[in-house]
């Protein structure tokens, strides 16, 4: 028997497979931190078929955060302005249970309100689905999701009919052109660049194009770096499809017998020749025709996108340009090619399967179609009409409704909207206009601890047995290696217990979370993600892919006769007709365009070490020392007309907020943008929250907020006024970690 367990790393999507061992083993010192702590080890798991046994600095120090500011009991009080006192989780359930009936039965079903997280396994999403949209009737669960992934779950569902993204990690290897567009990968999902970058190397005719304002290290790595400006995306798109059909670099015969609304996007894309492109683009007219080029000439084109494609007020018609562009060349449903949306949570992918979005059911279902529903309501023994025709609140509709006094009970899990939440300022007044806020979380405290009433400690990873999907679909059990600390519990154990509680016991009667998989997966079956093949004990074996159906050997179903890595690979299509659609869409640019009062446009993102809101790796010496405070890139000469040098603080103010940075003077950033971190909360530093300064305008598909771009205005602060700021900033940051 190995003295290591297998796990997956519950950081990003790429869903590296890990091993993990105990701090003490036989006839070898006691792994132990700086500090003199005993540390569980970590490795990479070289059986794990996504990670092939690679791991980055989070996944490697990621056993120095389970032990550090644990909350361990429930804790509750009356108001915001009280202390904690701690609770049995007897006495917390009882509190839970009555305020959920006490909202139901006077404001109804509708003001209960659920904010979940990518960080849950999928037993914690579908045993969620279960209570908050089956028993008690309300559709009001949301993901952080909504602000990571929902642009390209939009996408493929209106352009292929269902979600999913159809390539896998072997294409990397395998491509002939790498188009990798809004992605930082080597710094967001360096793994997977990792594979990229080295079979680049190897391989000097395959092409690489990195279309972002920043000079990042993944563009360093590029053939093609197109610095194009903030919000003009779509303008590049389509003036890249202009000339693929001007130099007929188009596969005919695959858009007549696989896709529709051809004609409507010709109709656009005459629209963008390469002059009009180029201009709006900011880059020259020769690096568009070389992208094109690229494309037009390979075989096997891959594109790879993130948030900064997502995150987006035209989050899905990006999206969907970018598949168009496949689409017009046949690149799809063969090795090396497609459209590849890169997933920022660790089981981003899962919770989508599950339902864990506000218009979704499990199974790729949706709430508005009333055969989904039926079928949901009939597998969970519900009378017909139980579960709500109307589509739930998205996060930021929560945030808004808290605004009205329409919401009655806010539920936030193993998530951050203190710090994550566009236009912050209003989302923490919002919060505290909260009437009965539970937070249920590992860690304590958070920012967003401050606004709940009710704490309830959450096992974390490594402490509760479950399932995540990775972004190429591989499917991995992450075994429990320690008990949970103290009284924490599993996600799915608090939300099974409350719902016993409300009279549901044949709803929740699980023992494990073997038992919830196995359910779950039964509501995929026969669906464009079956997985019904799949369970706990088959996956003690090793990872997989789905679809993993049952009797996929012997399925007679066309459109689920598909290769394990791959989807569509016999150019059927879950729609009506099994077609692949076009969508046809002009540029509208950014939502807030800088103008004479704020003329810069702020951008944001993660740095390699750090995670989100640094919840955990705020915890970890090694990943502050190497991000030890966050900064804000200045192009040179913007820098020289405001008179910035490096170090010196800025104040960044957008029509929300402000915040201040210590500049980095860099030609790594397009002059009349700037970048600054996205990790650091109240917590961490003083006065320095990206999203204090982004706005809520977001994608109608989608509902995604343009986190990526806002308008900004720059000034310049004093040295003896930043003197004292890094003071201030120093003592905070003791006190806080």
């Amino acid at each position: 028997m190995s003295e290591f367990t297998k796990t997956l790393c519950p950081y990003c999507g790429v869903g590296c497979g890990l091993e993990v061992s105990p701090p003490a083993q036989h006839n070898k010192a006691t792994n132990r931190d700086s500090q003199g702590n005993p540390n569980w080890r970590v490795r990479g798991d070289k059986a794990h078929p996504s990670s092939q046994g690679m791991v980055c600095v989070k996944g490697a120090t990621i056993a120095e955060s389970l032990d550090k500011n644990r909350l361990h009991y429930p804790m509750v009080r009356d108001s915001l302005d009280q202390e904690f006192r701690r609770v049995s989780w007897d006495e917390a359930f009882n509190i839970i249970t009555q305020r959920i009936q006490t909202v139901r039965f006077t404001q109804g079903p509708e003001a209960l309100c659920m904010y979940g997280s990518g960080q849950f396994q999928t037993e914690d999403y579908y045993i969620a689905q279960k209570l908050m949209k089956g028993c008690l009737g309300t559709n009001n669960f949301d993901a952080n999701s909504r602000l990571c992934m929902s642009s390209a779950v939009a996408g493929y569902i209106q352009s292929f009919g269902a979600d999913g993204p159809p390539c896998c990690y072997e294409d990397l290897e395998l491509t002939d052109c790498a188009f990798l567009i809004g992605t930082n990968t080597a710094e967001c999902h360096p793994i997977v660049f990792n594979r990229l970058e080295k079979y680049h190397k190897k391989n000097r005719k395959v092409k690489m194009i990195v279309v972002d304002p920043r000079r990042t290290p993944t563009a360093e790595a590029a053939d093609l770096h197109l610095a194009i400006r903030p919000g003009t995306d779509i303008d590049l798109l389509n003036g890249i499809a202009h000339l693929l059909m001007r130099w007929n670099y188009i596969d005919t015969m695959f858009m007549d017998d696989c896709t529709n609304n051809f004609p409507a996007y010709t109709e656009v894309i005459r629209h963008y020749p390469p002059e009009v492109a180029a201009r709006q683009c900011g880059i020259s007219i020769e690096d568009l025709e070389t992208a094109a080029r690229y494309w037009g000439e390979s075989e096997r084109v891959l594109s790879l996108w993130s948030m900064g494609v997502n995150q987006s007020s035209e989050g899905t018609a990006k999206v969907r340009t970018i598949i168009n562009l496949h689409l017009m060349t046949g690149q799809i449903g063969k090795p090396g090619a497609g459209p590849f949306s890169l997933t920022g949570q660790p089981n981003a992918m899962g919770g989508r399967e599950a339902g864990g979005l506000a218009h979704l059911l499990p199974g790729y279902r949706t709430v508005k179609n009333p055969q989904h529903r039926a079928e949901v309501e009939e597998f969970w023994r519900l009378k017909p009409g139980q579960i709500s025709p109307n589509p739930g609140l998205s996060v930021w509709e929560m945030i808004t409704s808290l605004e009205n006094d329409a919401v009655g009970l806010l539920w936030i899990a193993a998530t951050n909207p203190a710090v994550s939440m566009p236009d912050l300022e209003r989302t923490k007044k919002a919060l505290l206009r909260s009437p009965f806020t539970i937070y249920q979380e590992s860690y304590y405290p958070t920012e967003t601890s401050a606004y709940a009433h009710v704490l309830l400690p959450a096992a974390q990873w490594g402490e509760k047995t479950g399932v995540m999907t990775n972004s190429e679909r591989v499917v991995t059990l992450c075994q429990a290696f320690r008990q949970p600390p103290r009284e924490a519990k599993a996600d799915w154990e608090i939300f099974a217990e409350v719902g016993r509680r409300l009279g549901f016991e044949k709803e929740f009667a699980f023992a494990n979370s073997a038992e919830i998989y196995a359910e779950f997966v039964q509501l995929t079956k026969n669906r464009p993600c079956d997985m019904t093949g799949i369970s706990h004990a088959q996956l003690t074996q090793g990872a997989t892919q789905w679809p993993h159906p049952e009797e996929s050997p012997n399925c007679t179903d066309a459109i689920n006769r598909v290769s394990p890595k791959r989807l569509y690979t016999n150019l059927r299509f879950h729609t009506p007709d099994g077609r692949a659609q076009f969508g046809a869409y002009y540029s509208k640019g950014l939502a807030e365009p800088p103008d004479p009062d704020y003329p810069f446009v702020l951008t944001n993102g993660r740095l390699y070490g750090h995670w989100h809101t640094q919840t955990r790796t705020g915890r970890i010496e090694k990943i502050c020392k190497m991000h030890p405070e966050p900064f804000i890139e200045i192009h040179p000469r913007d820098a020289a007309r405001l008179g910035v040098v490096d170090s010196m603080y800025v104040e960044v103010r957008s029509r929300r907020g402000k915040a201040k940075f210590p500049a980095k003077v860099t030609k790594a950033i397009a002059p009349g943008t700037v970048f600054v971190p996205m990790h650091w909360g109240s917590l961490w530093a003083d006065n320095a929250e990206a999203n204090a300064l982004t706005h809520p305008e977001s994608c109608p598909d989608s509902l995604q907020p343009e986190l990526k771009a806002c308008a900004v205005q720059l000034i310049p602060i004093s040295v003896e006024i930043t003197a004292k700021d890094r003071d201030y900033q120093k003592i905070g940051f003791k006190t806080s970690s």
